[in-house]
């Protein structure tokens, strides 16, 4: 097959992939027309239809399907073969995607791997905040972030953060005037400040647990977030009662900004955990980041030694 079809395969699949032109193009670095200009020469070649468009949206034909399957592996492999090479560099080098929530990049991954950006100017690391439960192999994801209890078992799992404390808590002049929740469900009296979950759509229930007993409480209010720094800037604002990690809240609480509440019905979730697809060599750069974040970190003493 002539070489610059290589290019074109490679462009099928990711508007296959991404089911969108657009997308796809800036995957590509191609402009809308160009790739669709190739995806019909590429159709022509072939002489089968791959692709159904709509104003909407694109989708693969039954062909399409098929031709998705069997070159998509192909060309991982490919790319994972040709990132390997860099091995043989004196400095590593790439680029590593990442889906994990804000939480988790901004007191975990960001300070852990900036160091590493500095160290080594040939990575690069791409963040993507999603609170999913993203599929990292479908979405071309090189390791994923989550609490420890909801990593896929396929996966390979290494923790990157002690465990993880949740807190409730209000503002002084939210409360004035109001009666204090006594139990988890007291909230629902109370407006309170919700997280919107990307996976089904649905609001986040918050859970509490206290002497092995756990529960959670669906709780309404105002105002309804995707980000947890929104949601306690909410806080901070007077809307209502926050349900976030308490290492956010801590100083808030210390200079009288916030209020906790229900402290012992707090749960705690097993700590974020990186994880990623189980392969025979890991890319340079994914394996550099992982070492960076592995929790704990090797005490720099007895490292020495």
């Amino acid at each position: 097959m002539p070489k610059e079809n290589l290019n074109d395969l490679q462009a099928f699949v990711a508007v296959a992939r991404e089911r969108s032109f657009t997308r796809a193009a800036a995957q590509l670095g191609l402009s809308r027309s160009a790739l669709s200009h190739a995806m019909l020469g590429l159709e022509a070649r072939l002489g089968v239809r791959l692709l159904t468009r709509t104003t909407r949206s694109v989708s693969t034909t039954e062909a399409g399907a098929r031709l998705l399957d069997a070159l998509a592996p192909r060309l991982d492999e490919i790319e994972l073969e040709l990132a390997s090479l860099s091995a043989m560099r004196d400095k590593p080098a790439g680029t590593v995607r990442i889906t994990a929530h804000d939480h988790a990049i901004a007191t975990v991954l960001w300070p852990r791997l900036l160091p590493l950006l500095q160290q080594y100017p040939d990575i690069r690391i791409e963040f993507s905040v999603d609170y999913g439960l993203t599929d990292i192999a479908a979405n071309r994801f090189d390791a994923g972030v989550r609490s420890g209890n909801r990593v896929d078992k396929d996966m390979i799992a290494v923790r990157i953060a002690p465990d993880l404390r949740m807190a409730v808590a209000a503002s002084p002049g939210y409360l004035a005037g109001r009666q204090p929740p006594d139990t988890p469900h007291d909230l629902t009296r109370h407006r309170c400040i919700n997280l919107r979950l990307p996976t089904h759509g649905g609001l986040y229930a918050w859970d509490f647990e206290r002497h092995g007993q756990a529960l959670n409480v669906r709780v309404d209010g105002q105002a309804v977030f995707n980000n947890t720094f929104l949601m306690l800037q909410a806080a901070l604002d007077g809307v209502g009662f926050a349900y976030v990690p308490f290492d956010l809240v801590a100083p808030h609480i210390q200079a009288g900004r916030l209020v906790p509440m229900l402290e012992d019905w707090w749960p705690v979730f097993p700590g974020y955990h990186l994880y990623y697809a189980n392969r025979r060599q890991l890319p340079p750069a994914l394996a550099l980041v992982i070492e960076a974040l592995r929790y704990p970190q090797p005490d720099v003493c007895s490292a020495a030694v």
